[in-house]
């Protein structure tokens, strides 16, 4: 039976702001993740990704709180585990995080091997410093660096060179997850590439079990992964494959993303682009309704009486008022 690696269910997440006000981040985020799965998480700035990303690794430090919900982990409840022991048998092991500005991460004053070693010391202290270094220099050849990187300090290397470096010391104790948060922001196409072949490669060996890549480019995530969550305001609104959402998303808001963005697929390259009307609404206070009510423009009263549920019509699951014939015949 294929069980889940990751299980997330009803996840509510907030951040608590110096006034005291709680601004709800993450809010009823519920989704699994398997073995070999590719699972991409797509909004605009401010809907939660980060936040859920740093969520699913334990990481409630203020001012993040976890308010309920459940994370497992290849067993493992996150959720009721200690900090220590979070850091000792999650992090890294269960899963792993390559984080936003990633070529920035490194601190300039250290030699590559140090945060190397630092890693898998920590995780592997029976190994000896040369057991170290062999096993850095063997993941960084597979990634097409050599083993003289490791005694370099971070701006003594190129911009690819620090994003493969970074993607190494990641993934360094083969993780049964691999989130990886907006890896391709700023960086050019041939970078973007780069990055997405890397990873490709490490699941590919069976290094990552599984991946979770965050990005608010929605259609860069047709090339990357398998399905698609769409994420507004704290909340799923959809989920389907990539396929599904890219050329026939359901919810007004995973529509409006790609009306938004220019596509270079067959099909969708003369297309009208528009912009979403409006902005988010302040996570701050409490919802009634559709959080998306004020930018749609299928908006009808129903939609602000209270909480919106998934629904579920052709295996794809969205959160709507509007049927399924309503959608099909926009």
């Amino acid at each position: 039976m294929n069980v889940p690696i990751l299980q997330v269910n009803d996840l509510k997440t907030f951040y608590k702001t110096r006034f005291g006000d709680q601004v709800h981040a993450v809010d009823g985020v519920s989704f699994d993740l398997k073995a070999g799965s590719k699972l991409g998480i797509a909004g605009e700035s401010g809907c939660g990704k980060s936040t859920l990303a740093l969520s699913l690794m334990g990481y409630f430090m203020q001012p993040l709180h976890l308010k309920s919900g459940t994370i497992v982990v290849s067993g493992n409840e996150v959720t009721s585990m200690s900090k220590e022991d979070i850091r000792t048998k999650i992090l890294g092991k269960e899963i792993a995080y390559i984080p936003q500005a990633a070529m920035n991460v490194l601190n300039p004053t250290g030699r590559i091997k140090k945060f190397v070693s630092d890693v898998l010391r920590e995780h592997r202290p029976e190994l000896t410093q040369k057991d170290v270094m062999d096993l850095a220099a063997e993941r960084f050849e597979m990634l097409g660096l050599e083993r003289r990187v490791l005694e370099a300090y971070p701006h003594e290397l190129s911009g690819g060179m620090k994003q493969r470096t970074v993607v190494a010391i990641s993934t360094i104790m083969n993780p049964k997850v691999l989130i990886a948060d907006e890896p391709t922001s700023a960086l050019d196409v041939s970078s973007q590439k780069l990055v997405i072949k890397l990873i490709d490669q490490l699941m590919n060996a069976d290094i990552v079990k599984s991946l979770i890549f965050i990005t608010h480019e929605l259609p860069l995530l047709y090339h990357v992964t398998d399905e698609i969550l769409v994420m507004y305001a704290g909340e799923i609104v959809e989920r389907g494959t990539s396929k599904e959402l890219i050329f026939d998303a359901y919810h007004p808001y995973s529509q409006a993303l790609m009306n938004a963005i220019v596509v270079p697929e067959i099909g969708m390259k003369n297309k009208q682009l528009s912009a979403i009307p409006g902005a988010p609404p302040n996570l701050k206070f409490e919802i009634t309704g559709c959080r998306y009510a004020e930018r749609c423009s299928y908006v009808t009263p129903a939609c602000k009486l209270g909480k919106i549920d998934m629904m579920t019509f052709e295996n794809r699951t969205y959160r709507c008022t509007r049927t399924l014939e309503e959608v099909k015949s926009v």
